[in-house]
């Protein structure tokens, strides 16, 4: 879009009488972002009804993204960054006296998403819209999302993430677009004379989905595509009121009950109520997008057999997966099409992306639960279940046992990512490891069956966020040395590698680099009252708390040298910063005892003068989209230590590259990628392959005391949690210990430690020739434009949901 200052000026001036009836000059910072936030959604209105009209006037096949987070980040930059008015607007505020910088500090995070799957999904939100790809996102408006993070005596404490408190400047609520989803109840089918069976479902309980619809921007090209989440409403008093009359209390409780669908993202799964939540939860935001989806479609005037020509919807990991028993129920119930037809038309729709090797992460769900909340829906997925096994029942190429482990239901539970597989026509994972894994491990036998169906499609990040504008300084450097071709076309990034050794170039990137590292030490010392050197190694682990993830081993190291420090006169090494950041899961007790060690570890060594400087530990409280953004730029080493197999992908490993970052890495993910992107010299890996991790879970053989006993290194590091040489950390220092030694360390934290001091090692002995490190950060970013979201949504565009980028 093309602004001048002295329009914007006037604009500006204008939203904020009608707004607030009063002058620019006399509002304060809140007033002047809803001002502005209300204004740009003004000038993104109108290409966002046009894209609307275009699609539908060019029979577009339009995909929709089901997922259960988006974690958006503040919007306000990203919106004028891709409408190309952010230098037009930020030079007429400052003519104004006014610092953009200032206002869009004033912007809440959306509480909507939690980790990687959300960051993937509002990446792909991004690059769907930048690249024209009409593509929307489905979920969950919820009230409070996650929760807010406070370290309270090295404790995680969690308080409400209320982001709406001050309203939401993006979203268009759409009370007139507004379905109603059924839970409980009674379901059967009824046989007729003819004898054919009818479905009924009596007594059931109806909730109002309100839709709530933001903007999803594309980069200077006009397309505005569109994010619908769903808020919870009761229609009526009397429209599912338990009985017992409609009394004050009673119309409170179930509105209390109502609303609670929508309040939380994720809630305490450790009851039977809270599973039940969850279930409700996916259920409401897929039933709703579902039956507007299939309302959309009829309008066009095309008969249903060519629905999923027109329309893909995408299983964003297992919490959708009731998408497809529900668009069989809407396909038979409401349009009166056969089982065969509906089938046939439900698989061609659904296409699902499997996150996880984990079987602790594969969603099952009690049979007795979805009967009592979801009657008719079980109905569907039983006879689902009944048709599949029944289709192999004349193979004699197929064991029965195999198809007993493939199976929907089984052992008294529904299993999801079965349902995903067998009612898709696409399953892919998410890194080329990960891919391989799902086929010879994890889902081999569904693989054997179906090999057609498996793809992969590695995951992927937005430059325009993690780069244009998290990091603006090198983004003109990269525009002043390769030109500007990159921001559409990443891959152009490429086009730095012959400055690798160019002495300016280099120079600069590390005058960029320090002035990053100066302006997050300026962020710690005010939240956190810790003083950071910013010439310090600046070594950072950011991501969600998880054991698998190995937090704990980043840690054991950072002891390690701590104990070294103090006891041995003979040990010397650079002065590191150390930086963490990581919610766990409210009810992770595990996870939050790690939390507490690394900050009684910080504590301690932040101030132990025999230390000198030479550590700094910070845990940055409440990680998410904003602190990242400030936090990746500032990143020398990142921290990408997960056991091997266990990460499907990650992404912050590409965010950081992006930004200059040099990897140190197990070869699990999309590291592997990134290995093969920037090449041995550039990255530093160390641990056990996949082959050994494998070995190891299905023959054992690992003995993780027999390490304690053989390793002073590790003895002295693990005795130091049991022993008061770590203050205040009695219960966490002794479970930290039983889960390593007692249970067998079953994420090789110990079996990988002697290798990953040498890794660490090799790089401080990189980081101190300058010209090699510099050489290695340009290596990164040049071979970092393969891992954008472009990339990847362009794949996903033309190998599974069958549909064009319309041209800028």
């Amino acid at each position: 879009m093309i602004i001048s200052k002295a329009q914007f000026k006037k604009d500006f001036q204008k939203k904020m009488l009608s707004l607030y009836s009063q002058e620019v000059e006399d509002s304060s910072n809140s007033e002047k972002y809803f001002a502005l936030g209300y204004l740009v959604k003004d000038y993104i209105s109108e290409n966002w009804a046009k894209t609307a009209r275009k699609y539908e006037k060019y029979g577009e096949k339009q995909v929709y993204y089901f997922s259960i987070e988006f974690l958006l980040g503040r919007l306000l930059g990203s919106n004028l960054l891709n409408l190309g008015i952010r230098n037009t607007v930020n030079d007429a505020l400052t003519e104004m006296g006014i610092d953009l910088n200032d206002i869009e500090k004033i912007e809440v995070d959306p509480g909507l998403g939690n980790g990687g799957l959300g960051r993937l999904a509002a990446c792909f939100m991004d690059s769907m819209a930048s690249n024209g790809i009409p593509g929307h996102g489905n979920g969950i408006r919820y009230k409070y999302g996650l929760f807010q993070q406070k370290i309270v005596g090295g404790y995680q404490i969690e308080l409400p993430e209320n982001w709406l408190r001050d309203a939401n400047v993006w979203e268009v609520r759409k009370p007139d677009h507004a379905v109603k989803v059924r839970f409980y109840g009674d379901a059967w089918m009824k046989p007729e004379e003819d004898g054919e069976l009818t479905p009924i479902h009596t007594g059931y309980q109806e909730v109002l989905a309100v839709p709530y619809d933001t903007p999803l921007v594309g980069y200077e090209n006009k397309t505005i595509n569109t994010l619908r989440l769903w808020s919870a409403e009761i229609d009526s008093v009397d429209s599912g009121i338990p009985a017992g009359g409609s009394s004050f209390r009673n119309v409170l409780s179930y509105k209390r009950e109502i609303e609670s669908i929508s309040e939380v993202l994720y809630p305490d799964d450790s009851n039977y109520e809270g599973r039940l939540l969850r279930l409700k939860q996916e259920y409401f935001f897929v039933s709703a997008g579902v039956q507007t989806i299939l309302k959309q479609f009829k309008e066009l005037g095309l008969p249903l057999s060519e629905f999923g020509e027109k329309v893909a919807i995408h299983i964003n990991d297992t919490h959708p997966a009731v998408a497809i028993p529900e668009l069989m129920r809407l396909l038979m119930d409401e349009e009166g099409l056969e089982w065969e037809e509906a089938w046939r038309i439900t698989q061609a729709t659904m296409s699902y992306t499997n996150h996880t090797i984990m079987s602790e992460a594969l969603e099952k769900w009690p049979i007795d639960m979805m009967k009592q909340l979801l009657p008719r829906i079980l109905l569907i997925i039983q006879e689902i279940d009944r048709r599949y096994r029944e289709s192999f029942v004349l193979s004699t190429d197929i064991n029965p046992s195999v198809i007993e482990r493939t199976a929907i239901i089984s052992d008294g539970y529904v299993k999801m990512a079965h349902l995903c597989i067998i009612g898709s026509h696409s399953i892919n994972g998410v890194a080329k490891l990960h891919t391989e894994l799902l086929k010879k491990q994890e889902l081999k036998e569904f693989y054997q069956l179906y090999p057609y169906k498996f793809n992969n499609k590695t995951n992927g990040i937005t430059h325009r966020r993690w780069l244009m504008l998290a990091n603006p300084e090198l983004a003109a450097l990269l525009d002043k040395t390769i030109g500007d071709s990159w921001r559409r076309n990443p891959q152009d990034l490429k086009l730095l590698k012959r400055y690798k050794r160019d002495d300016n170039v280099q120079s600069e990137i590390q005058r960029i680099k320090l002035a990053n590292k100066t302006r997050l030490a300026e962020y710690i010392k005010a939240k956190n009252g810790i003083t950071v050197d910013p010439n310090s190694i600046f070594d950072i682990q950011v991501k969600r708390l998880h054991a698998y993830k190995r937090q704990l081993l980043n840690a054991l190291h950072i002891l390690y040298q701590y104990i070294e420090l103090v006891t041995n006169p003979e040990f010397d090494m650079l002065p590191r910063t150390y930086i963490f950041g990581a919610k766990a899961a409210p009810g992770y007790y595990y996870a939050k005892e790690i939390i507490k060690f690394i900050n009684a570890l910080g504590e301690q060594v932040n101030n132990d003068p025999r230390v000198k400087d030479k550590i700094k530990v910070v845990f940055l409280e409440n990680y998410g989209v904003t602190l990242a953004e400030m936090i990746i730029p500032a990143a020398e080493v990142s921290e990408q230590i997960s056991t091997t197999t266990k990460e499907a992908s990650g992404t912050s490993n590409m965010k950081f590259m992006m930004n200059g970052a040099i990897t140190l890495a197990t070869l699990d993910g999309a590291n592997v990628e990134i290995l093969e992107e920037v090449g041995a010299p550039n990255i530093v890996i160390f641990g056990m392959s996949e082959q050994e991790v494998l070995n190891y879970y299905r023959n054992g053989g690992y003995n993780s005391r027999e390490l304690y006993n053989s390793d002073p290194r590790i003895k002295a590091v693990l005795d130091s949690l049991v022993n008061g040489f770590i203050k205040d950390i009695a219960t966490e220092g002794r479970d930290i210990f039983m889960s390593l030694i007692d249970y067998n360390d079953e994420f090789f934290v110990l079996k990988d430690f002697d290798s990953y001091l040498a890794a660490q090692k090799r790089l401080e002995d990189l980081y101190k020739d300058r010209f090699t490190w510099n050489k290695m950060a340009i290596e990164n970013i040049s071979s970092s434009g393969v891992f954008s979201a472009d990339v990847t949504v362009k794949q996903y565009a033309a190998g599974i949901w069958d549909t064009r980028m319309i041209e800028r």
